[in-house]
């Protein structure tokens, strides 16, 4: 069976909603984290991140809009807002910053111009955790997790398409 990340907010190619939106940089969203659920991680898992990224954002290395490392092997959903203040991440969860500066869930913000891809990603890794903290950059977790990935599942949904 194959690792699957899911969500009852959206499905894979859809059109991001305006919950998980930004509310900012010209956009009125809800900036929620959406509800992720997934399934048949690996035998060995010891745990996971989520990461979510824009490989279209007009910066030369896109857009880092959310990583949670440190989540439980045992944990397989976050609830909708676990990223945004909410409640629900799990005891020992980190979220590290973002390229919005801080840690936490910051959604679509694109400028006008064609829709981007948003790619909302599980991995699950070999160590009970990474030594991150919540000023380590994205780049730091990635290297970490490259190290340790024992498989990823993702979810890639679409916003944007405004004219200039």
């Amino acid at each position: 069976m194959a690792f699957v990340l899911t969500s009852p907010d959206f499905t894979d190619g859809a059109t991001l909603p305006q919950a998980q939106v930004y509310n900012g940089m010209g956009q009125t969203g809800q900036n929620m984290s959406p509800a992720l659920e997934w399934k048949n991680a690996p035998a060995g898992t010891k745990s996971f991140v989520v990461t979510v990224y824009d490989p279209d954002a007009p910066t030369g290395s896109g857009w880092w809009h959310w990583v949670v490392a440190n989540i439980p092997s045992g944990v397989t959903a976050l609830p909708e807002g676990a990223g945004s203040g909410k409640g629900g991440l799990p005891e020992g969860a980190v979220q590290v910053r973002t390229d919005f500066g801080v840690p936490g869930y910051g959604g679509a913000a694109p400028p006008p111009g064609p829709a981007h891809r948003y790619i909302f990603t599980v991995h699950a890794l070999d160590v009970p955790g990474l030594d991150v903290k919540p000023d380590s950059s994205p780049a730091l977790v990635g290297f970490m997790v490259h190290h340790h990935k024992l498989a990823s599942a993702s979810l890639t949904v679409l916003y944007g398409g405004q004219k200039p």
